[in-house]
This record gives C-alpha cells, sequence and structure tokens, in this order.
C-alpha cells in the first residue's frame, strides 16, 4: 500500500487538505468528524460510482454518527444544470438540512462541480468535501473551488468560488476508471507541464507506458505534483484576477467544442487536448513560441491517444461560442499562449479573425 501524501491549498482561515493515497475511503468519516461539528451529510453521486463506492463512503461516515442522505443523479456533462442544482436544493430544503451541515461530492469533475455550487449558495453557503474518483477530477476540478453549473450559452457561466473542506483522493478508485476517462484526464496533467514546469513534461515523455498502464506509483506521483502546482497557484490568486488565469491554458478552445457538441460527443480532457494543440498553434502564429514546442506537445498527447486535430465542426460556431467565454473582453478574447514548455503567458485583446485563420490552418 502507498502511503498517503497531503498536499496543503493555503488559503488563511479556509486552508486545507488534498490527501492522495491508497484504500483511504474506509477512513474518510474519521477523518471528516474532526473538521464539522455538523452532523447532516448529504452524499452526491452517480449510478457508477456509487454502485463501486458509495456504500464505504457511507459506512465510515454512519460510522461516527452521521447523518447521511444520498442523491443519485444521471451520469454526463448535460446534467451539471440549474435544473439539477434545483433538484438538490429542494432535497436539501425538504430535508431541513442546517448551515452546518456537509456537501460531499463523491465523483468527477461534474458531480464536484454541481455539489460545490449548491453548497455555495444553499442558505449562503455550507461546507462540502470533494472525493474525486477521477484523474482529471484528482489532478485539476476538485482542487481550488471553482464550482458551477452549465447554461445552454456556454460552458460553467453560473458559478462561485467555494473552496473545499477536505480533498480526499484515492488511487484506488482510478482502477475502475474507463480507459477513455482516464487518457482524458490525462490532458489535464500534461497542461501543468506545459504551464509551469519543463521537467515535469519530461517526466512525463519518459513514462509514457506506465501512464497508460495506470501504474500507481506513477500515478501518485503525477497527481501529487499537479496538485502542488494547483495548490501555489490558488494560493496566490484564488479568485483568478491574475495567475490563476494559466490554469485555462486549451480550454477556452475545448470549452467551446463541448459546447458545440453539446457535451455529448467529448470528454472534457479530450477537448483540454485539442484545445493546448490549437493554442499553441495560435502562440506560434503570434511568434510567441517555436515549432518544437507544438511537436514536443502533440507528440506526447498522441502517444497518450489523445486527440490534437478539431472535429469537424462548424468554426464560425466555434467562434461564436468563444464570444461568450467569460474571459471575453470588448469583444475581444484573452488566451492563455506558450513561450515555451513551462511558461505561458495571458494575451489579450486577440480578434476572431486571427483565431479563425489559426483554427482554419489546421
Amino acid at each position: 500500500m502507498l502511503d498517503v501524501t497531503k498536499v496543503k491549498v493555503d488559503l488563511s482561515d479556509r486552508t486545507y487538505d488534498i490527501n492522495i493515497g491508497q484504500d483511504i475511503l474506509n477512513n474518510f468519516g474519521a477523518q471528516l468528524i474532526n473538521l464539522t461539528s455538523g452532523r447532516q451529510v448529504i452524499l452526491i453521486s452517480n449510478d457508477l460510482v456509487y454502485n463501486y463506492y458509495g456504500q464505504q463512503v457511507k459506512r465510515s461516515l454512519e460510522r461516527e454518527n452521521f447523518e447521511v442522505l444520498v442523491h443519485i443523479i444521471p451520469e454526463g456533462e448535460e446534467f451539471k444544470n440549474w435544473q439539477m442544482a434545483g433538484e438538490i436544493l429542494s432535497i436539501l430544503l425538504e430535508a431541513r438540512f442546517n448551515r452546518d451541515a456537509v456537501m460531499v461530492a463523491l465523483g468527477g469533475g461534474v458531480i464536484g462541480d454541481l455539489a460545490g455550487f449548491v453548497a455555495a449558495v444553499y442558505q449562503r453557503g455550507i461546507d462540502f468535501v470533494q472525493i474525486p474518483t477521477t484523474l482529471l477530477a484528482q489532478v485539476d476540478s476538485s482542487v481550488g473551488g471553482k464550482v458551477a453549473v452549465n447554461h445552454p450559452l456556454g460552458k460553467n457561466m453560473i458559478g462561485a468560488f467555494h473552496q473545499p473542506l477536505l480533498v480526499w483522493a484515492d488511487l484506488d478508485t482510478l482502477v475502475t476508471l474507463p480507459e477513455r476517462e482516464w487518457l482524458a484526464g490525462l490532458a489535464e496533467v500534461v497542461k501543468y507541464g506545459v504551464i509551469w514546469d519543463e521537467k515535469f513534461f519530461y517526466f512525463l515523455e519518459n513514462n509514457i507506458q506506465k501512464l497508460i498502464k495506470r501504474d500507481l506509483n506513477v500515478a501518485q506521483k503525477i497527481i501529487s505534483h499537479s496538485c502542488a502546482i494547483k495548490a501555489r497557484i490558488v494560493s496566490e490568486d484564488e479568485k483568478e484576477q491574475g495567475l490563476r488565469a494559466i490554469l485555462n491554458f486549451g480550454h477556452t478552445i475545448g470549452h467551446a467544442i463541448e459546447k458545440v457538441t453539446e457535451y455529448k460527443v467529448y470528454r472534457h480532457g479530450e477537448t483540454v487536448a485539442m484545445g493546448m494543440v490549437a493554442a499553441t498553434q495560435l502562440a506560434i502564429n503570434l511568434n510567441l513560441c517555436s515549432d518544437l514546442t507544438l511537436n514536443r506537445l502533440k507528440n506526447l498527447l498522441e502517444k497518450l491517444g489523445l486527440p490534437v486535430s478539431l472535429p469537424p465542426v462548424s468554426i464560425d460556431n466555434i467562434l461564436d461560442t468563444l464570444l461568450l467565454d467569460k474571459k471575453v473582453r470588448n469583444k475581444k478574447l484573452v488566451f492563455v499562449l506558450p513561450r515555451k514548455l513551462g511558461q505561458v503567458e495571458i494575451v489579450k485583446g486577440i480578434n476572431g479573425e486571427i483565431i479563425k485563420k489559426c483554427l482554419v490552418s489546421k
């Protein structure tokens, strides 16, 4: 069994730990009881994840005398919406949950974002805990407190900053993760190498087979390192006033692809992979980085089984969606673009024609 790794997200009185280990779900209740005085817990999950791990988490809570209410939502990004949030809010009200109640998100990014958003708005905010069960959630979405639901006009357009009380990442949950979900999560791992740490990117290049085979020792290393990078960025810029925006590398175009394909065709990480390649091509067109950066990025993503080319969708539809992005200012887009591996720049004022030329050229 692997030792538990702890990564601290330092946010003054809202500081919390990310715990990364093997076979730790049974200890979750014993950990939570030290962090809250409330005894009401609502556990949000989907059928697939709950069937694997839900009873284990529920029993660990009940052993500590928590009152546990379970709510299962359908699987899929299309259900991360206002209607589903309203459904959970109604359940909390009908069950007379108090302000000291705790929301527990057991699942991937959709579960975490949705449950976190409801926790942020219920009675002006209740505590919530992330138990991420996908690689993508463990390295990215469960950390940092960005919670949201989607709107028909754009992804994550209705949201808040609401930091978790705890992140509890059990590596054993990755064993049952479908292959496509595992690979999609690796896109977010690659992102950290591009935006922050070239040596980490090099480590990924040299451990491709172990990554594909889900070697748990390597998994713990990449999750811990990814979380450490994100924790440092979030600690310096919690509400994305500057530095934290670099975490959006690949996401601007990625989110647009998700939206125009109605969240039904691609996994989030797959669109991030496409978005990172497109953003790097844009950086080359703007003379910000070299072809070598693009070639290494594409080569790594392809070897990891991730898409690097845009799907056969309307470029105009992508552009229309980009203009609804939260980072748009005066109809000019803000992009995170690489200078080289390990260094990116936030570039403002890019117009649609430059982006279209880049996307069409691909």
